[in-house]
């Protein structure tokens, strides 16, 4: 699914939407408030894409993966690990779509510049990019959304204390697994490799002050779009006068935009129409550990069957108090790693493949995926019944 495709996707979704609106089935003060509750996040969604995009054309995450080949002196298992890191990193800050999209072709190159096979590396970004999006509100639209349902703000404490441990859960299952699978088929030490070429290293500086600037401001409790929007003002001001060239319309996800926006406009009909009738059925009721493990098996299975977003988006009404409404994030973050439609960033992390040339086996993701995702569902929910 391209940007083409996903842009014809939500266009259908908008006229649908539209006609809901234009016969009465949304109503339009229930219109009104979808707007009102999406507008916030998908201005943070492009103003972060922005400067994800801005930064990585200064280099700056080339030059950040060459210095961790760098730090760990040519120990392969070092090097796994800080690669790792940078993955749960970029994901809890930057988005899942960040680690997927631009860290991918990333950590590619740095493994074949030092003769190691790139596939391993772009294994933990993709898998990572879906199980680490649990830790921070930032770091899936999916988390938002959830977090604006809780009420109190995009507040990151309350998140962490909620989400924190199952975040935790899913990141280690998931790193436990692919260092089982992936780290013993590489050498244990790599040849050095030449720095990286900086065309100007003003931007590289300004991008990396900006963007470490930026990490902390989104988990200070100000709505996200704020420090994103003024991140991306920056960058954008530095690259009129340094890189003019570097600007424009590309840098906007409007595939994503209009996919989103469609999106909540055709749900918010069929939740006019009574689908929670339908979805409460599928979700239970409860905040047992039974009733939880079946929210976030049907999240997961929702999102493998059609993509997360929807998934979430159906199963809300259902998840009426906050132990559902993580267990559901549980399952339609770190649950989407089976099928390559289920998450965008998956199909996005394999396009980024293969414009570097390399070739993956989708039946390999599955059956990795069929091992974690299972693992963090049921092990992952278990903070929450705890509490």
């Amino acid at each position: 699914m391209g940007p083409v495709t996903l842009a014809i996707i939500g266009g259908v979704l908008w006229l649908l939407g539209i006609v809901a609106l234009l016969t009465g089935a949304l109503p339009t003060d229930d219109a009104l408030a979808v707007a009102e509750r999406v507008w916030p996040i998908l201005l943070f969604v492009v103003a972060v894409t922005v400067v994800a995009e801005l930064a990585s054309k200064a280099g700056l995450f080339d030059v950040v993966a060459a210095r961790l080949a760098r730090v760990a002196r040519g120990r392969t298992a070092l090097l796994w690990m800080l690669v790792v890191v940078l993955a749960v990193v970029a994901t809890a800050f930057l988005s899942l779509d960040t680690t997927a999209v631009l860290l991918t072709p990333v950590v590619v190159a740095m493994a074949v510049a030092r003769k190691m096979d790139p596939l391993p590396f772009a294994f933990v970004t993709v898998v990572l990019a879906n199980t680490a999006s649990l830790v921070l509100p930032v770091s899936n639209l999916t988390n938002l959304l959830a977090s604006d349902a809780l009420g109190g703000g995009h507040d990151p404490i309350a998140f962490l204390a909620l989400l924190g441990p199952s975040a935790l859960i899913a990141i280690l299952v998931s790193v436990a697994v692919l260092t089982a699978v992936f780290l013993r088929r590489l050498p244990r030490t790599y040849p050095d490799a030449p720095a990286p070429a900086v065309a100007d290293p003003l931007l590289l500086r300004v991008s990396g002050v900006v963007t470490v600037a930026l990490l902390p401001l989104l988990v200070i409790g100000l709505e996200p779009w704020m420090p994103a929007v003024g991140a991306a003002i920056v960058l954008v001001a530095v690259f009129a006068w340094r890189a003019p060239r570097a600007l424009g319309i590309r840098l906007v996800p409007w595939s994503l935009l209009v996919f989103a926006g469609g999106l909540f406009l055709a749900v918010g009909a069929l939740e006019a129409l009574g689908i929670g009738r339908v979805t409460s059925v599928l979700a239970g009721t409860g905040d047992d550990l039974v009733s939880l493990w079946q929210l976030a098996g049907a999240g997961a299975l929702a999102a493998n069957g059609i993509n997360n977003l929807p998934a979430y988006l159906a199963l809300e009404s259902a998840a009426g108090s906050p132990a559902r409404l993580a267990a559901l994030l549980i399952g339609v973050n770190a649950g989407p790693i089976v099928t390559p439609w289920a998450s965008l960033a998956t199909l996005l992390w394999h396009d980024r493949l293969v414009a570097a040339g390399v070739e993956v086996r989708w039946s390999r993701f599955v059956v990795l995926g069929a091992v974690i995702a299972p693992l963090i569902l049921l092990l992952g929910v278990l903070p929450l019944a705890l509490v």
